[in-house]
This record gives C-alpha cells, structure tokens and sequence, in this order.
C-alpha cells in the first residue's frame, strides 16, 4: 500500500457498536485487500440475495460516487474531459467525482432472468464471477444465513479464479466460512437482524477505502 490507513471510521463503528469488537482485525484485512486490489487495477463485485441484494447495489453506490467526500477530479483527468473543441467538457469536469470500479451482479435483469430460466438459478452470480472475475478482483457476498447456494457457488468460483473473497454472514458463518478468505460474522442469528450490522459495517468500509484514495 502507497500509505498507511486512516481507522478513524472503524474506530467509530466500535464505539457505536462494541458489539463488533471482535470482527475489528477482519474488517481491517477486509479494507486492506479491497485497497489492494484497487491499487492492482482490478475491481470489486457484490452480490446478496433480497435485503442483501439491496445492500449489494448500496455498497456499489458507496464506490461509484462520492460517499463522505466531493472526490474532485485530478487535473489530468479534467484535461482529458477539456481536451476537445465541445462545450460538454468543462461540465463533465466540473460535475463528475472519483469513481471506484464496482459492480453489482444483482442488477442484469435480462441477463439473470434468461440464465435462470435457461440454465440453472443457483448458478447466476457463479455465472457472472466467472464472466467478470479476474485474479486482481474482489468478491463480496452477503448471505445472511452463510448458506445460500446461489451464494457458495459463486465463492467457490471466486476461488477457482484466485480470486479473494469477504464474506458478510450471521454469527454461525454457515458453509461460507469453509470457502471465503475474509468472514464477517456479526453476533446475531434472525435475517433482519444481521443485515442491521451489516450495513453500519459496509459504511466503514466504504469510508475507510475513500478516505484512502481520495483528498478533500
């Protein structure tokens, strides 16, 4: 890594939540791998089933736009936008933010009712893993329960792929923690409940990873 971490966020998600103590070394290697990544010009997919699907494209939003910060344009990348002889390019230099390279495999429609229909529904996120997926990228799954198939499939893919993979679950980890590189296990058992902790969790993350490439 190009500089040290700023933990400031992680630090306060405990303090709200010093429930979650204990996954503070995991989040760190969470946010750690998916910098990495990053910094090799790979890119991060993500994929949940209902409430974790939403959460999926939350975490994606998080990545493709400013979250805490403007993410203003570096002056290379505002030239290139200002470089022809159109009145769009001061717009777009003025207007766009920093983007990290994120995609949801919940959101391809077509491409997910035809597999399903066509092939096989559990295999539509190992599908697109293995479609997308390349050796410097990250996946992040949600399963609440740390045993959807849909799920497992596409870790178990990610690793065919040497891939690294974090993991969102509840507190038993389910047959996930057997297969994903980094588990996040929160203390609770009910499919609500756990998602409760795990959208504070992903903030922190989301956070941590923009106040690492991005000035004010």
């Amino acid at each position: 890594m190009k500089k040290s971490l700023n933990w400031g966020m992680l630090d306060e998600l405990v303090s709200r939540f010093p429930e979650l103590k204990y996954l503070e070394s995991s989040i760190k290697t969470a946010a750690e791998v998916i910098i990495e990544s990053y910094e090799k010009g790979g890119k991060l997919l993500v994929c949940g089933n209902g409430g974790s699907a939403a959460d999926s494209e939350h975490i994606v939003g998080e990545l493709l736009k400013g979250f805490m910060k403007k993410r203003l344009l570096n002056v290379e990348t505002i030239n290139k936008l200002k470089k022809f002889d159109f009145p769009w390019g001061n717009i777009l230099a003025e207007k766009l933010q920093g983007g990290l390279p994120a995609i949801s495999l919940t959101a391809h429609t077509a491409f997910l009712t035809a597999f399903m229909n066509d092939v096989d529904p559990d295999l539509v996120f190992a599908q697109q893993v293995l479609a997308l997926g390349k050796k410097e990228d990250v996946l992040i799954a949600l399963t609440t329960s740390g045993n959807s198939k849909n799920i497992l499939y596409a870790l178990y893919t990610a690793k065919a792929l040497e891939m690294t993979s974090i993991c969102f679950t509840g507190e038993s980890g389910g047959k996930a923690k057997e297969i994903c590189d980094v588990l996040l296990n929160v203390p609770a058992n009910v499919t609500h409940k756990v998602q409760e902790y795990h959208l504070p969790i992903y903030h922190a993350l989301c956070g941590i990873i923009e106040e690492y490439f991005f000035e004010e």
